[in-house]
């Protein structure tokens, strides 16, 4: 029996990546005076690392740009990274970046059926309340039963951690949950952790390869707008709704499951 739904938020919510998390990016990159700047296409490569903080870490080594002396990398990127959570606060309450199609449906449904919501991401929880508190304003939290978000865990997706936190919050069995997830690491993340995965695929990661997952889909679908995308290999068409994500569940093969692997950290971080 499903009892929860697990979120992704960046992609999977709404598209904050390319609109919302750059942009704060750039802002916060120009108020440190830094002679960056990341354009569309430079950031959907700066993507494949996950975290916001790992990300410029990664800039900075891999790409090398014009850089300020410091004593302190990890205290240089903290101040930096705060910088841009601030600016991408403001971009949401100004912009109120708009959900993905069918989330929000998908979502009162899960409510009005008691199937219990979470959010397993690799942002931060300051994040997660300024795209969800846009949304449903300071109440939100009484929507998600559970936020496990990328400060609390030591390794970022693809590493299960963050599910298994999620999981251990939730305090259910991974087989009655099922994530909704936009990326290969997403769905890698979920599925090590044991919970079965349908993938919406996000403007960046639309062309990676989403393997093991129960659907692989455009979005969620409205009844006015059907989502498009393959279920088992096979063409589908339609409106994920409950309903469907449990059909999916019972016609899969028990073996097709990946067994949930033992976490290290994530207990004792619930």
């Amino acid at each position: 029996m499903l009892e929860a739904l697990i979120f992704d938020v960046d992609g999977t919510l709404a598209e904050t990546e390319r609109d919302g998390h750059r942009v704060a990016f750039n802002r916060a990159f120009a108020e440190f005076s830094l002679d960056w700047y990341w354009d569309v296409a430079t950031y959907g490569k700066l993507l494949l690392t996950s975290g916001g903080k790992e990300r410029i870490r990664h800039y900075i080594r891999a790409w090398r740009p014009p850089t300020p002396r410091f004593t302190d990398c990890d205290a240089f990127i903290a101040r930096l990274h705060a910088c841009k959570t601030a600016h991408y606060g403001s971009i949401v309450r100004d912009n109120c970046l708009p959900a993905r199609q069918g989330v929000r449906r998908l979502i009162d449904q899960a409510r009005e059926r008691e199937v219990r919501l979470a959010i397993a991401s690799t942002t931060s929880p300051h994040n997660v309340d300024a795209l969800l508190g846009a949304w449903y304003g300071p109440g939100w939290r009484a929507i998600f039963a559970v936020v496990a978000a990328g400060d609390e865990v030591q390794r970022k997706k693809p590493d299960p951690q963050v599910y298994a936190l999620a999981l251990a919050r939730l305090g259910l069995d991974a087989r009655h949950c099922v994530a909704i997830e936009d990326s290969a690491a997403g769905l890698s993340s979920a599925a090590r952790a044991g919970v079965d995965v349908v993938v919406t695929r996000s403007e960046y990661f639309r062309h990676q390869p989403h393997v093991g997952a129960l659907a692989v889909l455009d979005d969620l679908g409205e009844p006015d707008a059907p989502a498009r995308g393959r279920v088992a290999d096979a063409p589908w068409s339609g409106v994920v709704t409950l309903d469907t994500i449990d059909a999916w569940r019972g016609a899969r093969p028990a073996a097709a499951r990946t067994a949930p692997r033992a976490v290290p950290g994530a207990a004792q971080l619930a």
